[in-house]
């Protein structure tokens, strides 16, 4: 290695030391004049003061006629007043009040007479009716003080003061340089080794979330010239500069040498999973920010301390992000060195938040487009028990997540399927599934953390699904099993199936991929070794776990294995031979509180509806 990481710092501590830093060099907006009309979104620099009243004129609140108050008093049913076209003058709403007028009487309270006249049956005072000069707006008054985001009713509220132009702070520019020789642009046909490069796409949609424009550089190759010179053109061009991958200790990881050449490195190394790589440095009063390769520990980096950054630029303090408190659906071992960042979803069961961990790797991008939220588990902390309640920081507002269905348990693609059909049918609510296998779903519905569980539990003594372990595990009849479908599983192999591989029994001799402990599919794995004689250690990857039959199948797809138990659907998807072992029964396993929700009735009518059975029929492998 060339280098080790200069620090291992706790979070708030590395960005203190790197704020600090950047106060004391000048970073701060620049400012430049907007049009009020074209300025809805920015920030003003300095308090805006009116320069009219609004409205400056008396005016006509109603259509009708203006009079002197006085000439109405009189006014009643029994004492009608007959006003003649000398004593008003007929006004539409907002035109001006005339001199010799301060009232005026709406056209519904007017009784025609003949020749012009008008009746009237009850009286107006001084000003009824009217705006008066200022009635809104004085001039003089602060519209908005410094700081202040212009809003679209904001910036009708500066043009009614007549302020037509407005000094805003500019937008910062964030420069993104991706770097890697194996970085390729987005293509639907990678080659072997290229990796696709979607970072810069993301990094782009957050800055736009922090009132940032982002210019986006082209991939430059790991050369330390050719990045140290997109720096300083980037450096030259942009606000902040932001290098993407490079920031760890590998042989052609360059951001923190080069940052240090061209200015000053704060922070290399922040003790926190996923993002302990980040490089914190300045160079010409400008932040430079070594982005981890690794999507999910540049995503946290973007989001703890580039949005912070932001904020900085605009002299704004960054609001905290709303915190709902919710029950662990799982257990989370953590490391004592790093404060460690888990993306959860949320649904709210039985009167209470649930939230379920995603998958945790630092590559793993999906976890934060299906995160409804981020629990931090502390430093010098070993986890947190299931059933713990914890604090649970928002990416989504509440109200979209307390319309969530929570879906867990064993894995099928049916799942997503019936998702999207209820998207497309415009349900008011939204199907979050997480992978956990059958006994993950019994416990979750046991424990009151999910609305719905996908369970296929073979009982290998009586050959009959889910009935023996829902009465095990749920004595008291909490619970019960819903109808779900019958499929089949079976080995996947490579197409063509070139090994040969006919029965359960010759996986001895391939390379398998298993499913994870708990899962159904695990647990006919096992009592299929069983019968035939064989036992783990026979199996060479056996301990070679997946969480999903799409997973499974990738790896044999890959050419990463050469079997693994699994649906047919999941096969079929990916075009690999598939050997039948059994049909099964799967099942749904809900609360008996829930059956009645109206979220999981819509869900059970999707699943048993013909149009979705069509749906099946094409996925293949249900009966």
């Amino acid at each position: 290695m060339k280098y080790n990481y200069l620090n291992n710092l706790p979070l708030e501590e590395a960005k203190n030391k790197y704020y600090g830093h950047l106060t004391a060099v000048g970073f701060r907006g620049k400012t430049e004049t907007a049009a009020v009309t074209d300025a809805c979104g920015r920030i003003i620099k300095n308090a805006a003061y009116a320069h009219i009243c609004s409205p400056h004129y008396n005016a006509s609140a109603m259509d009708g006629v203006a009079v002197k108050a006085e000439i109405t008093f009189t006014a009643s049913e029994r004492t009608p007043v007959t006003l003649t076209p000398a004593d008003f003058t007929v006004v539409d709403t907002g035109d001006p009040l005339p001199e010799n007028a301060d009232a005026v009487i709406m056209v519904e309270d007017l009784i025609e007479s003949g020749e012009g006249c008008y009746k009237i049956i009850s009286s107006v005072v001084p000003w009824q009716n009217v705006r008066q000069v200022g009635e809104d707006i004085c001039m003089g008054d602060m519209i908005a003080p410094s700081g202040t985001v212009l809003t679209p009713s904001l910036c009708g509220a500066l043009l009614a003061g007549g302020i037509t132009e407005i000094e805003v702070i500019k937008n910062p520019v964030a420069g993104i340089i991706p770097t890697g020789d194996e970085i390729v642009p987005p293509t639907s046909e990678p080659e072997t080794g290229n990796i696709i490069e979607f970072n810069s796409t993301v990094f782009k949609g957050m800055l736009g979330e922090m009132s940032a424009e982002a210019k986006v550089y082209p991939i430059i190759p790991d050369k330390k010239e050719l990045i140290k010179a997109t720096v300083e053109k980037a450096l030259s061009e942009c606000d902040i500069v932001l290098v993407s991958a490079g920031s760890s200790a590998g042989r052609d990881d360059y951001t923190s040498e080069i940052i240090s050449e061209l200015g000053t490195v704060l922070v290399h190394g922040i003790a926190i999973k996923p993002g302990k790589p980040a490089v914190l440095g300045e160079a010409q009063g400008k932040p430079v920010i070594g982005l981890p390769g690794y999507p999910v520990s540049a995503i946290v980096i973007m989001d703890e301390i580039v949005r912070e950054v932001a904020a900085m630029y605009y002299g704004r303090a960054r609001l905290p992000r709303d915190t709902v408190k919710a029950v662990l659906s799982k257990k989370l071992v953590s490391s004592l060195k790093y404060s460690e960042y888990v993306r959860v979803s949320l649904g709210r069961i039985n009167g209470r938040l649930s939230a379920s961990p995603l998958a945790r790797g630092a590559g793993v991008i999906t976890s934060f487009t299906k995160a409804d939220g981020v629990l931090i588990i502390p430093q010098n902390c070993e986890g947190i028990e299931a059933g713990e309640e914890i604090g649970v920081r928002l990416n989504k507002p509440l109200s979209e997540i307390e319309n969530t269905l929570i879906v867990t348990g064993s894995h099928d693609p049916l799942i997503d399927e019936v998702s999207d059909f209820l998207a497309k049918k415009g349900a008011p609510f939204r199907v979050c599934s997480t992978h956990v296998g059958s006994m993950g779903a019994i416990y979750a519905v046991r424990d009151g953390l999910a609305h719905l569980g996908g369970i296929h539990l073979l009982d290998t003594e009586t050959g009959v699904y889910n009935k023996s372990y829902v009465e095990k595990y749920l004595p008291d009849g909490k619970a019960v099993t819903v109808k779900g479908v019958g499929r089949v599983q079976g080995l996947m192999v490579q197409k063509g199936n070139p090994l040969g591989i006919r029965e359960f029994r010759d996986i001895k001799n391939v390379r398998y991929v298993n499913r994870q402990r708990g899962a159904g599919t695990r647990i006919l794995c096992d009592y299929l070794l069983e019968k035939n004689g064989l036992a783990p250690q026979d199996i060479n990857g056996y301990h070679n776990e997946e969480f999903t039959h799409t997973a499974v199948a990738a790896l044999i797809s890959a050419g990463n294995a050469d079997a693994g138990l699994g649906i047919y659907s999941a096969a079929k998807m990916y075009g690999l031979d598939f050997i039948p072992v059994c049909n099964e029964t799967y099942e749904f396993l809900v609360d008996k509180n829930e059956l009645e929700n109206p979220m999981v009735r819509a869900f059970l009518d999707v699943l048993y509806s013909e149009e979705f059975k069509t749906r099946l029929n094409k996925m293949g492998g249900y009966v």
